[in-house]
């Protein structure tokens, strides 16, 4: 009898170990951050540079001087005319994501088109949909395909026109800033590489810095896929 006991009173300590070093459970995925829970900001760029492909590459190369990691989401029917847009971006240590490949707005084409579409983008395993149009649907398919839906916490707006002209760098940097405290910390900012944005980016790293945030670290070149939770410390 009391052997038996002493094997169960040390089973149950065996069992205690077990549940107290168990790994925690990961943190929940939420598609506005991309899997950014480092606590700093995420900067992506979207689209393409119509006009001045290379531009991606010069912002990157700049990003890369300023020891930050952005990550960038190309539409690949222009991407692929430029591979080495792509394999350059990742070697100076930015993500490359898929934004599809033509950049239409998913909820309105079918499963198959959907499908299409991504098996068409630029080959990772984040998507950003275009406008950010996205419902379970979406997600469901994405998901299919090895994908987690990425959007963001700031809309910068550099896509808007005003007074016939796309928004100056000097209102995209002020909508930044004055952006709430908990869209930045573990955000994501979305720009795109053919507005004001990329003029804006040293006038926003300036700003949020001054507020007491970092963005993510850039420690070296990446793959083709983004970890969660994002590498960004």
């Amino acid at each position: 009898m009391w052997r038996r006991l002493g094997t169960a009173v040390a089973l149950a300590v065996v069992l205690a170990g077990l549940a107290i070093t168990t790994p925690v459970q990961a943190a929940t995925y939420y598609w506005s951050r991309c899997g950014n829970t480092s606590g700093r900001v995420l900067l992506t760029l979207d689209d393409w540079a119509y006009g001045d492909p290379y531009r991606a590459t010069r912002v990157g190369d700049y990003l890369k001087s300023r020891h930050i990691r952005a990550a960038f989401f190309l539409i690949n029917q222009e991407a692929q005319k430029y591979p080495d847009i792509i394999a350059t971006l990742r070697q100076q240590g930015h993500w490359v994501g898929n934004h599809t490949y033509s950049h239409p707005r998913l909820t309105e084409l079918s499963d198959t088109d959907v499908r299409w579409q991504i098996q068409n983008g630029v080959t990772s395993n984040r998507l950003r949909p275009p406008f950010g149009a996205f419902d379970s649907r979406i997600d469901s398919i994405a998901g299919s395909l090895g994908y987690r839906i990425c959007t963001w916490t700031i809309d910068s707006l550099d896509y808007e026109y005003v007074n016939g002209s796309r928004r100056s760098t000097s209102s995209v940097r002020s909508i930044v800033r004055n952006s709430p405290w908990s869209a930045k910390y573990n955000g994501v900012i979305l720009g795109h590489l053919n507005t004001n944005f990329p003029d804006a980016i040293s006038g926003i790293i300036s700003d949020l810095n001054n507020q007491g945030l970092q963005f993510c670290r850039n420690s070296g070149p990446v793959g083709a896929t983004m970890p969660f939770p994002a590498a960004c410390t």
